[in-house]
């Protein structure tokens, strides 16, 4: 947000150098998680390992009713490394001085963008190019050139739904903070921040679940349809 004090922005001021730097902080933050949490395994984790293991646990559970659990540890790195990007992006931004990167539509489409593409070449390797786009045209043939074009304008518009759900949730939170912060800077508005931390977690959790639903969609197809 152009004006808004953070400490990165001091070296990098507002931008697109501010949103790099918030960037590789996040992808840092993420790296030292990930090593404190294999630093040493242990039968009975504990500390970071235990959360890790919790999250990981939560990410499969999230999958196992929408592609099976095979299929849930199977796409668990890409659903797991993108929702672990999420919920710190989404939770620095809570921190006064820093600033959300996924309050930032170019960061948020990227992300939107590798899961469109990567569902869809999972369907076409398991049901083939043809299967694939033939299951776009509906169940039945008279149909088909009306069926297509809507389902590809569906598909593409995965892409908008992906991005902007995620840009508007994070930036309506980062500047309801603001404004907050405006009017009560010398207090600690506890029951907001509650609130932001709850909503963090939230979008990270819708994210990852459209993309065991995008995967589902695209891999399990029915012979029928």
């Amino acid at each position: 947000m152009e004006g808004v004090f953070t400490f990165l922005g001091v070296f990098t001021g507002h931008g697109i150098g501010m949103v790099m730097a918030h960037l590789i902080l996040v992808m840092g933050l993420a790296l030292v998680l990930a090593r404190y949490a294999t630093m040493q395994f242990r039968a009975v984790p504990g500390g970071t390992q235990n959360v890790m293991e919790a999250f990981l646990d939560g990410v499969i559970s999230m999958g196992k009713d929408t592609v099976g659990e095979e299929l849930a540890r199977k796409y668990l790195p890409l659903v797991a490394t993108v929702g672990l990007f999420v919920v710190i992006s989404n939770l620095i931004g809570i921190i006064p001085g820093f600033e959300s990167p996924t309050s930032n539509i170019n960061v948020t489409l990227p992300l939107a963008i590798v899961v469109f593409i990567y569902y869809n070449y999972e369907g076409i390797r398991e049901n083939g190019v043809k299967k694939y786009f033939a299951h776009f045209m509906g169940p039945v043939p008279a149909l088909a050139p009306l069926m297509f074009p809507i389902e590809i304008l569906s598909h593409v518009s995965r892409i908008v739904s992906l991005s902007f759900r995620l840009f508007g949730n994070i930036k309506g939170d980062d500047l309801f903070l603001w404004v907050l912060l405006m009017l009560t800077p010398f207090l600690i508005p506890i029951a907001p921040y509650v609130l932001l931390t709850f909503m963090a977690f939230l979008q990270a959790f819708v994210f990852m679940i459209l993309i065991y639903v995008y995967l589902s969609s695209a891999v399990l197809m029915s012979d029928d349809h």
